[in-house]
């Protein structure tokens, strides 16, 4: 049985954890390297303690876990580039290997979209790698792919696709 709960501070180390080992294994094949290697533990530990530390209102993080460990995590706010007519956006949303294709990411999703209509918003973007498998699932529920652009991961510069829902309300309905 999973439960989803607001992340707290003390959450930092497992969210690093999910978020490296869940980088190398998804990005493996669609990154170089040396851009592969740049994300660390360490670093993702800092930026997560950091952002549980300063949780600002209008963004928040979840984590999915059972009574052993954290399966996963979402993370997001306001939309950052102010380019598309959408205003939130998911920053991060990963799991572990052995929870990945048992619906976790779905309820991930729709708790995320429940509390961003809460705080207000009414639309929901999220930035993919292109050649990422994953855009299946945001294609599941019925995202669009509404722009792209190249993003510098290490030394290396790779293309990324935004997918969007104009409507949180549409996609909550999917969810459910």
């Amino acid at each position: 049985m999973f439960s989803i709960r607001r992340a707290v501070y003390e959450d930092a180390s497992a969210i690093a954890n999910i978020h490296v080992s869940s980088w190398k294994s998804t990005y493996t094949d669609l990154l170089d390297e040396k851009d592969l290697s740049n994300m660390t533990y360490e670093n993702r530990k800092a930026l997560w303690e950091t952002v549980l530390r300063i949780q600002k209102k209008e963004q928040c993080t979840f984590v999915i876990h059972n009574d052993e460990k954290i399966a996963g995590f979402i993370s997001g706010g306001p939309e950052r580039t102010k380019r598309f007519n959408y205003d939130s956006e998911i920053y991060t949303i990963y799991l572990l290997d052995e929870f990945q294709r048992m619906g976790l990411g779905a309820k991930l999703l729709q708790v995320f979209a429940e509390e961003m209509k809460i705080l207000g918003f009414t639309s929901l973007l999220v930035w993919i790698l292109k050649q990422n498998p994953s855009s299946r699932f945001y294609e599941r529920y019925q995202a669009l792919p509404v722009g792209e652009e190249i993003t510098t991961i290490g030394e290396g510069t790779y293309q990324e696709t935004a997918y969007g829902w104009e409507n949180i309300d549409e996609l909550l309905k999917l969810l459910k």
